[in-house]
């Protein structure tokens, strides 16, 4: 089969390898879309300790063609979005059977940028932050997969005022279409919000950024951390500050979450999708990317020259 392969040379090919074949409590997906998310970038940026040759791509969605033992045979033929541990920019991939979720609602493109943005943001609003009627919420990386979609589930959860923050005017213009009531540029962070505090603030940037939000918090506010974009030294807290004010810093890890308790990500997974499908939920998919341009496509979302979400077509 066709797959793209990053070498030990840091050059992506793509190439003929052999397919994977199946174990127990797995099935075969015949890609015909995959996501393009951060973690490729980490990995081509040699950050996670993964041995080379390696064939990146951590989401995809297609059909699948076979199952591995303990897999209901009515399975072969489904429409699914397949959330994996690599090999996604290939012909044919290997997914735990709990993390190939049923996606016949939407069109196969639409599952292709459902990946694992879809469920993130779901949960961020829903099981971690527990976003509920009435609540201020701000979002940083506003306009990315991520935060494109967290808004609008926010929105479904009935939240009252959604903010947005993303990096410059041009892309906090296009987060605006996603549901925010308003939407700052990096450079207005914190300063435009005055006195304005906030129930609940999601944070994937780190650094300076979130010791400002930390300071935004509402009285039993929470500040849920679910990446580190900018790479920056772990930033101190006062735990007898966040107790007197009744405030949390959660984390949230999907890697983490699909090895732990699978079938709670799958779960999580279904109610996005449910969303989705009904049209309360929209997936922006603004760049498609043939197999041969992976190296285009993870460049682009490392450079911030992406908006929304990116896919591969594969077929």
């Amino acid at each position: 089969m066709k797959a793209v392969v990053l070498g030990a040379d840091d050059h992506f090919r793509l190439t003929e390898v052999p397919a994977p074949v199946r174990g127990p409590g797995e099935v075969a997906v015949q890609v015909a879309y995959a996501g393009v998310q951060w973690g490729d970038v980490l990995v081509r940026d040699g950050h996670f300790p993964i041995p080379r040759p390696f064939v990146p791509g951590f989401e995809v969605a297609g059909r699948i063609t076979a199952v591995g033992e303990g897999v209901p045979e009515d399975r072969v033929g489904e429409q699914v979005v397949a959330l994996v541990g690599g090999g996604g920019f290939a012909e044919v991939v290997l997914a735990p059977s709990a993390l190939a979720i049923a996606a016949e609602s939407v069109d196969v493109r639409t599952a292709g940028g459902f990946g694992w943005i879809a469920p993130t943001a779901y949960d961020l609003i829903n099981t971690v932050a527990g976003i509920g009627s009435g609540d201020s919420v701000l979002i940083h990386a506003a306009s990315g997969g991520v935060g494109t979609l967290a808004a609008q589930f926010a929105a479904a959860a009935g939240a009252r005022r959604i903010i947005g923050v993303a990096g410059d005017a041009d892309r906090a213009a296009y987060a605006r279409q996603f549901g925010y009531h308003q939407v700052l540029t990096r450079a207005e962070f914190p300063q435009a919000l005055g006195e304005e505090t906030f129930d609940a603030i999601l944070d994937p940037v780190g650094g300076p950024t979130r010791t400002a939000s930390l300071a935004l918090l509402a009285p039993h506010g929470r500040l849920v951390v679910y990446g580190n974009i900018a790479t920056f030294d772990p930033v101190d807290l006062s735990t007898n500050d966040l107790l007197m004010n009744g405030q949390s810093v959660m984390t949230y890890n999907s890697n983490l979450l699909s090895r732990t308790h699978p079938d709670r990500l799958a779960d999580s997974a279904a109610g996005a999708l449910a969303l989705v499908a009904d049209g309360s939920v929209r997936i922006d998919i603004t760049a498609e990317h043939e197999l041969a341009d992976v190296k285009t496509a993870i460049a682009n979302l490392a450079t911030g020259a992406t908006r929304g979400k990116s896919v591969i077509r594969v077929r």
